[in-house]
């Protein structure tokens, strides 16, 4: 039963802490793959072979992984409030800086220092979520918080596609000022979080004294409950060696080679059907639109139905059938449907996956833990793009690697489903160990 108290509680987080982290990531994702559309005469101007351009594409999770789980432990210690700014001034500034790279080498090296600048950020948002929404709430939190990435192709391709079209401006070209033009928010948005964020719920003195207490006693309650269940891991180290966490960052992994799969191949494989750049930027952007709603309607029966698994496996299944849809696509209609269909299986299985490591783990393994997962998992942000490139260089098509990253979805759902099995088979061992 949800009592007024709750209930007020809970619409004022949603409008104080969404909208904004919303923002954040929107700017956020924008920056990460505006390089498809810079791609469409970048590549020519710097000169990028396939190959070339799907290695620089994935470098940024190399820098990304290397530096996730020290940037999410000092995120821990210092404050979101702080860490987020940081990385945000940070990623703009190296952001606004890919406009004048000049080649392969320089294209490589701007790719891997804006994945160290921006490493922690989302982690520090899911870790920054866990901090304030109660458990029931924690899957739509999450699902709103990541619908800002498809909202972001949704607005950003017709965005970045008419930026495409504009003519020369003081020396700079097309792709230069996508750059450029695209970086000033996350610079400005950086000075915003320092007055606008709050770190934790005892700081919200924008709640009612009983509404701060209610909320601070729930999630005590939560944590308590949390951390009296057999397996639980509240520390760094102990997180990282978990093999829940490790499993979940390969579910993770296919999700993400599908995911910058599409924001960084899918303009170039639509373009390949005669569209202009702008068209080109409006069809990327519908099936983003159709994965929003989805994903918040499939987040809400996961919180509802408090079911994560099947949450998970089946957007998975889903989203494998696409890309194997879209490797065997004759038509523009076709690749449409299939972009369509891998766009939701990817965006729904997101929320529910986030939803798992706040049933296990807490405190700085919280911290270190979703941070492993993002990372290890982010790889796959590596993988896809790159496996598309050299693939399309090897056959001549993007057929191949769109069957390679399908698949890793598929193994996605398998890992899920295993996962399950197991954790739902520990606690029978530990009430038989108790003698219950």
């Amino acid at each position: 039963m949800i009592t007024d108290l709750e209930s007020r509680v809970s619409r004022k987080l949603m409008l104080r802490i969404i909208p904004f982290v919303m923002l954040l990531y929107f700017v956020s994702f924008l920056d990460r793959v505006n390089i498809g559309f810079a791609a469409m005469t970048m590549n020519k101007a710097i000169g990028l072979s396939p190959t070339a351009f799907g290695l620089g594409g994935g470098l940024f999770f190399i820098g990304y992984f290397l530096f996730e789980v020290p940037s999410n432990l000092i995120l821990h210690k210092v404050g979101a409030r702080r860490w987020i700014a940081r990385v945000m001034i940070s990623w703009g500034i190296v952001s606004a800086a890919s406009a004048f790279v000049v080649g392969p080498n320089s294209f490589y090296a701007l790719r891997f220092i804006l994945g160290v600048a921006e490493a922690g950020f989302f982690p520090g948002i899911i870790l920054y979520l866990n901090l304030w929404f109660p458990s029931r709430q924690r899957a739509v939190a999450a699902a709103w918080f990541m619908a800002a990435a498809p909202i972001s192709t949704a607005i950003g391709s017709p965005l970045s596609g008419a930026i495409m079209k504009l003519p020369s401006i003081a020396g700079l070209s097309n792709w230069q000022m996508l750059y450029i033009l695209e970086a000033v928010p996350a610079i400005i948005l950086g000075f915003v979080v320092l007055k606008y964020m709050t770190d934790t719920p005892r700081k919200a003195h924008w709640l009612q004294p009983e509404e701060r207490e209610w909320l601070v006693a729930r999630l005590k309650t939560e944590a308590e409950e949390k951390q009296s269940h057999a397996g639980h891991t509240a520390g760094a180290l102990s997180a990282l060696r978990d093999p829940r966490v490790l499993a979940l960052a390969l579910i993770y992994f296919g999700t993400s080679a599908g995911l910058y799969t599409l924001g960084l191949w899918a303009p170039l494989i639509i373009r390949q059907y005669g569209f202009g750049s702008f068209e080109t930027g409006l069809i990327a952007g519908v099936p983003s639109v159709l994965a929003v709603v989805a994903m918040i309607v499939w987040a809400r029966h996961s919180d509802r139905t408090q079911e994560r698994t099947w949450h998970v496996v089946i957007p998975c299944v889903v989203a494998f059938a696409g890309f194997a849809l879209a490797g065997g696509a004759g038509s523009a209609l076709m690749i449409i449907v299939a972009l369509v269909i891998v766009n939701i299986g990817i965006s729904s299985a997101k929320a529910p996956l986030w939803s798992m490591p706040s049933m296990f783990l807490s405190g700085a393994g919280a911290a270190a833990g979703i941070a492993m997962i993002n990372s290890v998992g982010n790889l796959g942000g590596f993988v896809g793009p790159f496996v598309i490139g050299w693939l399309k260089n090897v056959t001549g098509g993007y057929s191949a690697g769109l069957y390679v990253v399908g698949a890793t979805l598929g193994v996605s759902a398998i890992v899920t489903l295993m996962l399950s099995r197991q954790t739902r088979q520990a606690p029978i061992a530990v009430e038989e160990r108790h003698g219950h």
